[in-house]
């Protein structure tokens, strides 16, 4: 509960050919073993999250993976699950030793550079033979400072990397965008609405409500928490009118009817769709239910897999809102996890969460798959508000 979501640290991905040092890498800049490292090619088979402090970056996350050079039926499998960490990777480090590079790495390097993903180079193993000038020259063409060592230097390795990532690591990272900064102002009195239903965990509230309120409160907001049954009893007690009023989306039925119009609303999830991804594109998508047909497939993706309850927002309530709202008969197909699934010119809209544990990365890699394909896709929030016929006035506060 102390630490940091891991959506909301940096994805560091370590990438090459198999037995280049990446294991020995990983465990160097966390100062543990937490990956095996060994001789035998191809020891690293799944990929290998460790989250941790590193200043002066602060909460980051190290993703040691396969070699992309792995071989044979499951060394194909292997290389798959390595590029899909490519989804939600912010810096990426390419290692390879005195050969230097060849097409694997040239390879990886055209795809994050295509992604707009910083690369840094590590040239390993220079204690066993360094590299040419020639080698040297052919890697400075992609990346101008590739840092030659030994992993068997030890923290000295650690203390030049860091340097390299400092001067590469997204502004993001370096001054984190506040989720309500731009909106609100301080001494502003904002309404938090959370129903305790069955979507709630026990004994806490879910992830992006408690990152909304500790957001109002860094930006001095005066900040109410109510349940929608005692939402109208909250706003006729406040001396004031709330600059805003947030809600679960679950909730905008009745909260839009019980909060005058003079009062700008919108829901957590919307918020994390700005914070996360492209608001706009979400907009712009669920726009496109009303041209949704009978038989279409609506896809739903969740970032986190989880336990689904007897009346789940993605497969009870978004379906029975989206039937109701196009008359149509939809087909449903639903989606959990990283790993983002293939084939996405057989459905006619995406519909994502609000993404509160995945990191924006991953969530704009998956807008420009869909861009690709030519396929709408839009949010858990987004979606709800334009069936129940209250999406402009959830968008209001943005002022797209």
């Amino acid at each position: 509960m102390q630490g940091t979501p891991k959506a909301n640290r940096l994805h560091i991905g370590i990438f090459g050919k198999r037995n280049a040092g990446k294991s020995s890498l990983i465990n160097s800049l966390v100062n543990q073993d937490i990956s095996i490292v060994s001789p035998t090619a191809g020891t690293t088979t799944d990929p290998v999250e460790k989250t941790m402090e590193f200043l002066p970056l602060g909460p980051v996350v190290f993703i040691d993976t396969a070699g992309v050079d792995d071989i044979g039926d499951l060394g194909n499998q292997r290389i798959e699950k390595t590029k899909k960490i490519f989804d939600r990777t912010d810096i990426a480090i390419i290692i390879c030793d005195s050969n230097g590079w060849d097409d694997y790495e040239t390879t990886l390097y055209k795809e994050f550079e295509e992604r707009k993903i910083p690369v840094l180079a590590v040239i390993n193993k220079q204690d066993i033979k360094e590299i040419s000038d020639e080698k040297l020259q052919n890697i400075q063409q992609y990346v101008e400072q590739p840092l030659k060592t030994s992993l068997k230097s030890g923290r000295e390795v650690v203390y030049r990397l860091k340097e390299q990532l400092v001067k590469v690591c997204p502004d993001d990272f370096i001054t984190p965008p506040s989720i309500l900064g731009d909106i609100v102002k301080p001494k502003d009195t904002v309404v938090l609405v959370i129903p305790v239903d069955k979507e709630a965990p026990k004994g806490r509230i879910i992830l992006p409500q408690v990152q909304v309120l500790r957001d109002l409160l860094d930006n001095r907001c005066k900040v109410f928490v109510t349940q929608d049954t005692e939402l109208k009893e909250t706003l006729e007690e406040l001396r004031h009118k709330p600059r805003l009023v947030i809600t679960d989306s679950q909730a905008f039925a009745s909260v839009s009817q019980d909060v005058p119009e003079d009062i700008e609303l919108t829901s957590f999830s919307i918020l994390f769709a700005r914070l996360k991804g492209d608001l706009k594109e979400f907009y712009e998508g669920a726009k496109q239910i009303d041209n949704l047909k009978d038989n279409d497939k609506v896809l739903i993706c969740e970032s986190c897999s989880h336990h689904q309850i007897e009346d789940d927002i993605a497969r009870v309530k978004i379906p029975r809102l989206l039937t109701k709202k196009t008359g149509k008969n939809l087909e449903f197909v639903y989606h959990s996890g990283h790993d983002f699934p293939q084939g996405l010119t057989q459905y006619a809209m995406l519909i994502h969460c609000g993404a509160c544990m995945t990191n924006r990365k991953e969530v704009l890699s998956r807008i420009m798959k869909c861009k690709k394909a030519n396929l709408p896709i839009s949010n858990y929030g987004i979606v709800i508000s334009f069936c129940l016929g209250i999406l402009e006035r959830a968008l209001k506060p943005f002022k797209l």
